[in-house]
């Protein structure tokens, strides 16, 4: 006798498609993130206010790398600043992680029938569309430091910011994920993000550094990503540091940093429980 296969149109009923939980989920993370003012202006006026005082306070007493002599301090810095509003947005985006376990929603969102990887993929998302918006906006502010690219270095810096935002809110999901209180939270995320973006060249280049930093700054990925904004934001120029590494390169460092926490978000949201106790 053959073997009957029955059709459950229930059961395929009860599976929603891949794009619509992941749209709905991450359009959730973009309206609660803008009904939240202070959010907004954390992760966008916190960095501004840094560029604006440590710009003007080392000024033209900064000596900038080859290529970028006769640059000020806030011309340099306007890159790392631009880094900085990404991690801050991405850090303020994946505490949502925690808040939602505390309030329930998570564990809802849990034993609906639908992939972790798709609640994953919804939150970073969501965290990516929240920090290269706000991105955006800052990146509008080059001329007034003097920079201005041809329209191709605007959308390679462009390409920059989503992929950059991409990693960092992959780095944050993982950190927030096993995470039971947001306290917790800040307290990691200060004690390794921050050194992160520090040692990315933001603050200071590469080789005016200590020769132990500079391997630091090397094998860091999110260096990479901002001498990619470097870049973009001088193209086509070749007025560049010789140290920079070319566009490309940057690119395909920061895409395998976007992979890498990406595939450790999945993974963490596999092995660890989430739904709280």
């Amino acid at each position: 006798m053959g073997i009957v296969t029955r059709h459950d149109p229930i059961g395929e009923t009860r599976r929603p498609a891949v794009w619509l939980p992941v749209a709905s989920l991450w359009w959730r993370e973009v309206v609660r993130f803008y009904r939240q003012p202070s959010r907004v202006i954390g992760g966008l006026g916190s960095p501004l206010v840094f560029w604006l005082l440590i710009g003007s306070g080392i000024g033209s007493s900064f000596r900038g790398p080859a290529g970028l002599e006769q640059a000020n301090y806030l011309e340099f810095f306007f890159p790392g600043t631009l880094t900085m509003i990404l991690l801050f947005t991405a850090i303020f985006s994946t505490v949502s992680v925690i808040e939602d376990r505390r309030e329930g929603f998570l564990q809802g969102v849990l034993v609906a029938p639908i992939s972790r990887s798709v609640i994953v993929l919804s939150k970073i998302l969501g965290g990516t569309t929240l920090a290269g918006v706000q991105g955006l906006v800052f990146l509008m502010l080059s001329p007034a430091v003097g920079v201005r690219p041809a329209l191709l270095g605007w959308l390679l810096a462009a390409a920059m910011i989503f992929m950059i935002a991409f990693a960092l809110t992959g780095l944050g999901f993982v950190v927030a994920w096993p995470m039971e209180s947001t306290q917790g939270f800040h307290s990691v995320m200060n004690l390794f993000l921050l050194p992160l973006w520090l040692l990315s060249g933001s603050l200071f280049p590469a080789s005016g550094a200590a020769a132990a930093i500079q391997w630091v700054m090397r094998l860091n990925p999110l260096s990479y990503g901002v001498d990619g904004l470097r870049t973009a934001l001088y193209w086509p120029s070749p007025a560049g540091p010789a140290e920079w590494r070319s566009y490309l390169s940057c690119m395909v460092v920061t895409t395998v940093f976007c992979a890498m926490t990406f595939a450790a978000s999945v993974y963490v949201a596999h092995s660890r429980g989430g739904g709280g106790k």
